[in-house]
């Protein structure tokens, strides 16, 4: 229940989470995202020297992402699901792939390069964006059995933290992150485990406590997920549990569609804005990280892997770690050493639409791979059907920027997605019913 001083503000709020949802506020939206993102990638190839811009392609440039954008009509209509959520990201990068392709320095087929992305695009967005049918829980966690889960994931971090400090524990600026980053080793069952806690089970644990109304006990994931900065000098490890705060304000102010929408435009519209007014050190930083970074970078990973494997054979899915021992492979090495050797661009993670589609099969068949990547995206719309958008939004605040840097099975095992979708299987809808008290620890 609200109290009476709060009753005026919950109701500003509802009216602009009502606004927000409007298809016309969606189609504002969308369309701003847009251009901001193509202003973007014009100021992006001022620091980046593989990034390029050019006025005499400017018009086929905006002709090109014209047309792709009919594609972004699917998320003025469709509904919110977790496959919103992912595939907006995921389509902002094909967009500012189709951009980046009109002024690269790379000798390959452009024409059938871009049909292939646009195509492999509409192909992943379909299921994930229209396949929602509530899948019947046959198994639902009590309330007791999801305190003790909550517990074990908290207890499985603050073990995995301790064993992984013997191995790096250094407190480094993020200027610094690059001197250590390629001494860093760590067993297997250390390096899953970080990857499963940091991106999917801490950020699970962070939404039940708050859909638990236990707000101190929030707390503690977010600090758990910010001790692994020093151990596996990441960014993403850094900036998640800020992220994760972002999204959380998001998703309670406005629509979930317009929320996540506003989750990749607002980030890029301020580096855009900050680098325009004033240059200096911090304003550079928040514009590698966030424009260059998170956004352009994806992007500008489909170009290099076009290019490399327009001359090079393609992989066959001989990259998966657990296909590889099975098959003759033409490379050894990760793909993304593969292709820091190559360009000396440092190491290339790239999305599905790179590393499933064209390196493993190839421009034509690149479709058909994303469209079996959408069903398994659409699984996890089934499983979380029932839940808030928000709880959605919050327990997977990670996973669209995973998405769009790692291949999609490392997302799904390496980084645990398929632990929150059994997660979201088996969580009990009534905690959600307002008209139910929570249960107490």
């Amino acid at each position: 229940m609200h109290s009476p001083e709060s009753r005026p503000a919950v109701a500003i709020v509802e009216r602009i989470r009502l606004a927000s949802g409007s298809r016309f506020s969606l189609y504002v939206l969308v369309c701003l995202h847009i251009v901001v993102c193509c202003l973007s990638l014009v100021q992006v190839a001022n620091w980046q020297s593989y990034m390029l811009y050019d006025d005499i392609w400017f018009r086929p440039a905006i002709a090109a992402v014209a047309a792709f954008s009919t594609v972004s009509l699917l998320f003025i209509f469709a509904r919110f699901s977790f496959g919103y959520f992912v595939g907006f990201s995921l389509f902002t990068m094909v967009l500012g792939f189709i951009w980046l392709l009109n002024f690269s320095r790379f000798k390959y087929d452009y024409r059938l390069a871009g049909l292939s992305a646009a195509a492999s695009a509409l192909a992943f967005l379909l299921p994930a964006l229209l396949i929602n049918r509530p899948l019947k829980q046959k198994h639902v966690l009590s309330p007791r059995a999801l305190q003790y889960v909550l517990n074990s994931i908290l207890a499985l971090a603050i073990g995995t933290i301790v064993a992984a400090s013997f191995y790096n524990f250094n407190l480094v600026s993020i200027r610094q992150i690059y001197d250590f980053r390629n001494e860093l080793y760590f067993p297997a069952p250390i390096r899953y485990l970080t990857g499963i806690i940091s991106t999917v089970l801490l950020p699970f644990a962070f939404a039940c406590y708050l859909a638990l109304n236990r707000r101190w006990w929030a707390v503690v994931p977010l600090v758990l997920m910010l001790l692994f900065y020093p151990i596996t000098l990441s960014k993403f490890a850094l900036f998640s549990t800020a992220w994760i705060v972002v999204v959380l304000i998001l998703s309670r102010l406005f629509d979930p569609r317009a929320a996540t929408i506003l989750s990749t435009l607002l980030p890029m519209l301020l580096g855009v804005i900050l680098v325009s007014v004033q240059l200096n050190n911090h304003t550079q930083l928040y514009f590698g990280l966030v424009n260059i970074r998170m956004m352009a970078a994806p992007s500008s990973a489909m170009d290099l892997y076009n290019d490399f494997f327009a001359s090079h054979p393609l992989t066959w899915f001989c990259q998966v770690s657990f296909v590889k021992p099975l098959v003759s492979c033409p490379y050894q090495e990760q793909l993304s050493l593969v292709m820091e050797k190559t360009y000396q661009l440092g190491n290339i993670n790239a999305s599905l639409f790179a590393t499933e589609g064209i390196a493993s099969v190839g421009l034509y068949l690149a479709p058909l791979v994303a469209l079996l990547c959408g069903l398994v995206i659409a699984l996890g719309n089934r499983v979380s059907a029932g839940l808030p958008p928000a709880f959605v939004m919050v327990s997977g605040a990670l996973l669209p920027q995973t998405f769009l840097n790692v291949p999609f099975t490392t997302a799904l095992l390496t980084h645990g997605t398929v632990f929150l979708f059994l997660l979201w299987y088996v969580m009990p809808r009534t905690m959600f019913d307002p008209r139910i008290e929570p249960a107490a620890s």
